[in-house]
């Protein structure tokens, strides 16, 4: 507890700090169209297998008992 007021004063200035540069810097969160198209085609790729492998489990889970 002997450093809090001292800790709160460094916080509070680094905290300004990364604001203020923040402030100054454009926006760098933007993502492309592309990267959007190639996370749904994978997505729904993925998808797609994993429902075809469940189709074919469930239509031969009778005959896959002896494997």
């Amino acid at each position: 507890m002997k450093y809090t007021a001292h800790r709160t004063y460094r916080l509070v200035r680094e905290l300004g700090a990364r604001l203020e540069e923040a402030q100054k810097r454009p926006e760098r969160g933007d993502i492309s169209i592309t990267t959007v198209i190639i996370w749904v085609a994978s997505v729904t790729g993925a998808l797609v297998i994993a429902g075809t492998i469940a189709v074919i489990v469930a239509k031969y889970n009778g005959k896959l008992n002896g494997i």
